[in-house]
């Protein structure tokens, strides 16, 4: 029988509770920060905690990555060596990293996975970063279905990751340099200011105004739901949803969502297997929209749509909830046209002013008034009164981006995980055995002296000795099938003498996984030591430390730049390299020109200008790989700033 195709789900994990729940709820996989080095540097977390993780994570057979994926500097090369062995020496199964120094250090036996950061659009680097050691890698999100298959025809040992679900980075990952320009906070070290959520009047090059206020770099959420089994088709293996800041309650509904949607197509295609142990039950069903999202969208997968941005805010607006009847002096009244929506104290609503803006109060008091309607009494901010609530009206549709009944379903026990065994009850000469094997095929039994004692109904010792034995509530497990192998009919067990068998053997049946259990091996790096694509490298490839620049010049490059956080690149270069284009979510782009054809590659547009504030940024185009290019310099006060702290890093050279 052929090997079945491994599926991996990938869920984020903020902390360890968090994670626990996301293997609850069928992740395979969960990725979270450790102490230090991580990308998301406000979700920390300890050695204990990530130990508890994995313990709980490995009874599953799920795995534990813990991200490292911040670029370093030479001062913390060796803090990021002993924090790799600490996290080894906790069971953690990979690193996520960015940074090609670490792989130059006395790095543990563990594996590693390409961040999303390592920005991984072509099949040449991401053969590279297969035979320089990696054995998974993330794939860029603008990458199409087959872009993605060209890549898998040269990326065969190598597991592919894919973004399924979440919030969009505007830029290509690891290409975005604007937050440290203009706030000294660096993406690329876990500190992300967030500048393309903001808005941006946008103007042409004759200065007029094309766009004014509106959040133009700021996009949709990413949603595959529809798209996961032509992701397989073209390789993908490991289903990765975004969000190592999200809350418990998202966490556990977004995983049980896509667990939903792989489990069925696994039940319709036995080709396909989960690569962790056991079927997960829900005591909801999963709803992704009621999750913090900016509306969906599959991005670039099936080719270049115009409706990906989220240009009128960055914010939840939340889901239709019905519209405003009443409006007193210090209350109102919606109707929900539906009896089944309740509105509940502490709910959130929102609607949009005469402006375009989304406007929102929380509910204190939600009091039914009969039917479908509802009184609210607003709980207004401090120094806030009624009449501030703008543009409130008669007629105003409302949505709910908070629904307490929801997150109180959620805050309580939501999932059971378990995995399927079958158990037999065996006579032997002096007493009886019980064996165990579960799904996997481990095994284990146990023994225990006992006389043999006829039962006096055969017919209801058979039920109360098959019904004991498939009490498995309290444990991992759940009986599949329950056999009684015993001659001449049920004999006659104790129900504690049963209890304690059952016990024994399920402790036993877990140490047999236990002892199974294999951590993921370390990919060997090819030898001799395997080309880099391009020769010269730019601030754009991240080196910022001495031992990342000798792990290119190893690899053949003859010039190594210092990352943009070097501070060399004082004048205006690309801040943020985009697959989104502006123009061409405005329709203002010449290829969308009526009549116009053979445009792609020849025709290049004019720039556009973004201000926010006293910001301007340049909008550049390149027409023939169809990108945007957001260009703009440090502020003078930034650099000031980051000149006085005392850090050692790389600066720019040729390779020795």
């Amino acid at each position: 029988m052929a090997a079945r195709i491994p599926l991996e789900l990938l869920a984020p994990a903020r902390d360890a509770d968090i994670g626990i729940e996301a293997i609850n709820h069928g992740a395979d996989a969960v990725y979270i920060g450790g102490p230090g080095f991580g990308a998301r540097d406000k979700a920390p977390n300890t050695l204990e905690d990530i130990e508890r993780l994995v313990r709980h994570a490995h009874r599953f057979n799920a795995r534990i990555f813990v991200t490292m994926n911040t670029i370093l500097r030479d001062d913390e090369l060796e803090g990021a060596r002993r924090q790799a062995w600490q996290l080894h020496d906790a069971g953690v199964d990979a690193l996520i990293v960015q940074d090609m120094g670490l792989l130059e250090l006395d790095l543990p036996p563990i594996q590693l996975h390409a961040s999303t950061q390592t920005d991984i659009r072509t099949p040449e680097k991401a053969r590279f970063l297969q035979d320089v050691g990696f054995s998974q890698m993330v794939l860029a999100r603008e990458l199409d279905l087959r872009q993605i298959l060209a890549i898998r025809e040269q990326v065969q040992q190598a597991t592919l990751e894919f973004f399924v679900h979440g919030a969009l980075c505007v830029a290509y990952s690891g290409q975005c340099f604007i937050s440290h320009a203009h706030t000294g906070r660096s993406a690329n070290r876990g500190s992300c200011s967030q500048e393309c959520r903001l808005p941006y009047t946008v103007t042409d090059a004759q200065g007029r105004v094309v766009a004014h206020d509106k959040h133009v770099l700021s996009l949709k959420d990413n949603d595959q739901s529809a798209n996961l089994e032509a992701l397989i088709d073209a390789g993908i293996r490991s289903f990765k949803i975004e969000g190592r800041y999200k809350d418990m309650a998202t966490v556990k509904n977004v995983t049980a969502h896509y667990r939903t949607l792989l489990d069925a197509i696994m039940d319709a295609r036995p080709e396909l297997a989960s690569t962790g142990d056991g079927r997960c039950t829900f005591t909801f069903t999963p709803e992704p929209e009621q999750a913090f999202n900016r509306g969906g969208t599959d991005y670039f997968v099936n080719g270049r749509k115009i409706d990906i941005g989220a240009f009128d805010t960055p914010k939840h607006a939340g889901l239709p909830l019905g519209e405003v009847v009443r409006v007193g002096p210090a209350d109102f009244d919606i109707d929900t046209g539906d009896a089944v929506r309740v509105v509940n104290n502490g709910d959130a609503l929102t609607w949009w002013d005469r402006q375009g803006e989304l406007q929102g109060v929380p509910v204190n008091v939600a009091t039914p008034l009969g039917g479908t309607s509802w009184k609210i009494e607003p709980n207004l901010s401090k120094g806030q009164a009624f009449g501030d609530l703008k543009d409130l009206f008669p007629g105003t549709a409302l949505s709910r981006n908070r629904d307490m009944a929801w997150e109180r379903m959620l805050a309580r026990p939501s999932s059971e995980r378990r995995i399927a065994v079958d158990l037999t009850l065996a006579q032997v000469n002096d007493g009886f055995e019980l064996s165990l094997k579960d799904e996997t095929g481990a095994k284990a039994s146990v023994h225990l002296p006992h006389v043999h004692e006829p039962a006096r109904d055969a017919s209801q010792a058979e039920a109360q000795l098959k019904d004991g034995l498939a009490r498995l509530g309290d444990t991992i497990f759940a009986a599949r099938r329950v056999r009684l192998a015993m001659r001449g009919g049920p004999l006659f067990l104790p129900a504690s003498k049963l209890n304690a068998l059952r016990r024994d053997a399920i402790a036993a049946l877990e140490a047999a996984r236990e002892a199974a259990f294999q951590r993921l091996p370390r990919a060997t790096p090819v030898e001799p030591p395997v080309p880099y694509p391009e020769d010269t490298l730019s601030y754009l490839a991240n080196v910022y430390n001495g031992r990342a620049a000798a792990f290119y010049a190893r690899h053949g490059v003859k010039v190594v730049g210092a990352a943009y956080e070097s501070h060399e690149e004082l004048g205006e270069v690309p801040l943020m390299i985009t697959k989104h284009c502006v123009r061409w979510s405005m329709s203002l782009c010449p290829k969308q020109a009526k009549g116009v054809t053979g445009v792609q590659g020849t025709v290049r547009a004019e720039p556009l200008t973004l201000t926010h504030g006293e910001d301007k940024l340049t909008l550049r185009f390149d027409c023939k790989p169809c990108e945007m290019h957001v260009v703009g310099a440090m502020r003078k006060n930034v650099l000031k700033a980051l000149k006085a702290e005392p850090m050692t890093f790389y600066r720019s050279r040729p390779a020795p």
